[in-house]
């Protein structure tokens, strides 16, 4: 019985022996874990870069980083009702018209004290946008006589016009920052801080210059302000203007005076500005920005288009004549460029001249565009890509549509022996440099 019992629990004296380790197997398996955990990691890193903006902007949406500035209408004057008309009944109306007395009028003598008061409150609407204004430095190296290098400084004012949500725009002279190594911006608050340039004009010389924001800290966010460009089609003969940002050459000053002509004009390749001048006293160097009794920009001051190289007063061009380019720059586009001088054909000079309806060229600018795709002097541009071409304001709108390296087809009729031929001639849109 006992034997029976011994046989029957036998195998509890079997020895367990451990299954001998796989070590090909196990490195295998590591090898595999490792490269699955590798694909995931690459696959959740892909699907993270790819929905992370999509998810940034679906919880916390961003504003359009596009600058937009509207173009201005063509000021027109208040026609005052004559008092005595106004004050007459049309016969059979049967409307009387009762009279009233009015109070005795008090006439109070102006003390100078008074014209002081008007004074402060010009300089006051100067002191409020001198927030916009900064100073742009531009530092280039140059070689002196000796060949020994020396580094020499260009300073001018700028304006701030606004933000694209990551940038601060400045726009300033473009003779200031050109071929400038550095560049930097002085703010009000004596902070200066590293700028960019964006784009700039080599037509009209104005440019916009970009500052990080993350730059600025919130102190400087506070003090500064942003320029408001004001309708200068709106401005005439008289009005008062304000001038900032350096009108005799130091920044932050100030000066004022009156508009004395708003129907002089200037012509350069493909565009044409208006120009003010002004009795405020300036210099050859002046720069800045010319403002109405609102504070707003209506000129940007420009002497080198001053009417006879007068520098002795303030020279500058309608604000609202260039919103389309400062909008351009500001988005980082470049001005596109075709070369030409330009003017409207108006019905009494066709008729007078015997030409042809449309814009007539007054001159092709060498090495231009236009003068390689074959057109020339006297031609009269009729339509662009079968568009009717019939004033300059027509002209300047298709050519700011394009963009550079853009080809326009462009009908012109020449003058023949005995008539006018159709000719068309493809222009690609430059840069001017």
């Amino acid at each position: 019985m006992a034997e029976e019992n011994k046989e029957e629990f036998a195998f509890i004296k079997e020895k367990i022996i451990k299954k001998p380790v796989n070590k090909k197997r196990l490195l295998k398996q590591g090898i595999s874990t490792i490269a699955f955990a590798v694909i995931f990691g690459l696959v959740a890193c892909f699907v993270f870069t790819v929905m992370r903006p999509i998810m940034e902007n679906w919880l916390h949406p961003k504003e359009d980083p596009t600058i937009s500035i509207p173009e201005d209408d063509w000021g027109t004057e208040a026609v005052m009702p004559d008092t005595e008309e106004a004050g007459h009944t049309q016969e059979g109306q049967g409307t009387e018209v009762q009279e009233t007395e009015e109070p005795p009028s008090v006439v109070k003598e102006l003390e100078l004290s008074d014209y002081q008061i008007l004074h402060n409150k010009i300089y006051a609407i100067g002191k409020e946008a001198n927030r916009s204004v900064v100073t742009v430095t531009g530092v280039k190296s140059d070689m002196d006589w000796y060949n020994n290098a020396y580094e020499s400084n260009g300073q001018a004012s700028g304006i701030i016009i606004g933000d694209n949500g990551s940038e601060l725009l400045i726009l300033t002279e473009h003779k200031v920052v050109q071929q400038a190594e550095t560049l930097s911006v002085t703010f009000i608050d004596e902070v200066t801080i590293a700028a960019g340039l964006k784009k700039y004009d080599g037509n009209t010389g104005i440019a916009v210059l970009a500052v990080d924001l993350a730059e600025l800290d919130e102190s400087t966010k506070s003090r500064i302000s942003y320029a408001h460009l004001g309708n200068s089609r709106a401005v005439s003969q008289g009005n008062i203007a304000i001038a900032i940002g350096s009108p005799l050459g130091t920044n932050y000053s100030i000066g004022t005076g009156n508009i004395t002509s708003v129907g002089n004009v200037i012509q350069t390749a493909d565009m044409t500005y208006t120009v003010f001048t002004t009795d405020i006293v300036g210099s050859s160097n002046s720069s800045g920005v010319l403002l109405n009794l609102e504070g707003e920009i209506v000129g940007l001051v420009m002497q080198e288009y001053s009417v006879n190289g007068d520098d002795n007063t303030l020279t500058a061009i309608s604000v609202s004549d260039l919103k389309k380019q400062i909008e351009m720059l500001s988005n980082g586009r470049d001005i596109p460029y075709l070369g030409l001088k330009v003017v409207t054909v108006t019905n009494k000079i066709a008729e007078e001249y015997d030409i042809p309806r449309g814009v007539y060229i007054k001159e092709v600018v060498l090495d231009s565009p236009a003068l390689a795709a074959g057109l020339q002097g006297g031609d009269v541009i009729v339509s662009m890509d079968g568009e009717e071409i019939s004033s300059i304001k027509e002209y300047e709108t298709k050519v700011l549509s394009m963009n550079p390296g853009q080809t326009v087809d462009i009908t012109v009729k020449r003058q023949g022996m005995d008539e006018y031929l159709e000719v068309t001639c493809a222009v690609a849109a430059g840069i001017l440099q």
